[in-house]
């Protein structure tokens, strides 16, 4: 089966990194939210980070133009279903992935695929929900996507090896490197990276060092690009919190406890840089760390 079409579900971070590499490689995308304003808000930061590849010498200007015109939008989530694939990019709650294809898949042509970017939740589970359990694959993207080289691939129970042979092609078009992962808790980067962030906040809670400390720690003293907790902003605090309960919850190990400092800033809303504070403060020049 040739993939051509690419249906997206969600027109945030992740959603537009994925519209914006499947564009350049030559695919037609559909992307959906449930808002306008998101996907007018996507568009004009996939056409920034296209302009800044031109400017790099990345690609040409008249990659970017076509790329761009391959991208169309919709606040449907049923026109997605005459497309050849389904990326569903939404925020990482089973319960709202499971609400997305329960809608989509009455709509969906027999032959489509439908892959999850969840970064933690079984897909095996996920896949169940749907009537193609064997066409369901994980298909993790690392942020920022158009950067990253990564892309898990994660089987469920059920992926037949049409699908993953066929994902595997897709993913070396669109000049990406894909991992083999089992359908594991958080599966092999997460699994590993988000409670190394999670230690970062207990110790951060319990006092042994401040956020610059620890950060500056890390970057210096383990060669580190970005420090955890700045890590954690960039990343969302409410993911990261949200990959720990998954952890705990599926492994049933004390190790993975959610930090409770970790909790009590998701409650107060200080998910990081997309709303402005998490360990820092952004909505000055300068970050600044909150603690």
């Amino acid at each position: 089966m040739a993939i051509e079409t690419v249906g997206i579900v969600g027109a945030g971070q992740m959603g537009n990194g994925i519209a914006h590499v499947f564009a350049l490689a030559g695919y037609n995308v559909l992307m959906n939210d449930i808002a306008q304003e998101s996907l007018d808000k996507a568009l004009a930061v996939i056409e920034k980070n296209m302009a800044r590849q031109v400017s790099r010498g990345k690609i040409s200007e008249a990659d970017k133009t076509a790329a761009q015109a391959r991208i169309k939008t919709t606040l449907t989530l049923t026109d997605l279903g005459q497309t050849d694939l389904v990326i569903e990019a939404a925020t990482e709650r089973e319960s709202v992935k499971d609400t997305i294809f329960a809608t989509l898949v009455p709509h969906l042509k027999p032959t489509t695929l439908l892959a999850s970017n969840t970064s933690s939740i079984s897909i095996t589970r996920l896949a169940s929900k749907t009537d193609r359990p064997e066409k369901f694959i994980g298909m993790h993207f690392m942020n920022p996507v158009p950067v990253m080289q990564l892309v898990e691939l994660i089987r469920g129970i059920a992926t037949d090896d049409e699908t993953y042979q066929i994902m595997l092609d897709v993913i070396a078009r669109i000049g990406k490197t894909s991992a083999s992962a089992e359908d594991f808790p958080a599966f092999i980067v997460n699994r590993i990276l988000v409670p190394m962030i999670n230690e970062a906040v207990y110790t951060l809670y319990e006092g042994v060092g401040n956020v610059r400390s620890i950060d500056e720690s890390m970057k210096l003293g383990a060669n580190h690009p970005m420090g955890p907790l700045e890590l954690a902003d960039f990343i969302g605090l409410d993911t990261c919190l949200a990959i720990m309960h998954v952890l705990h919850d599926g492994l049933a190990d004390t190790k993975y406890r959610p930090c409770p400092l970790l909790t009590k800033y998701v409650e107060a809303g200080w998910l990081g840089r997309k709303t402005g504070r998490g360990f820092y403060d952004y909505r000055g020049e300068t970050p600044v760390p909150t603690r």
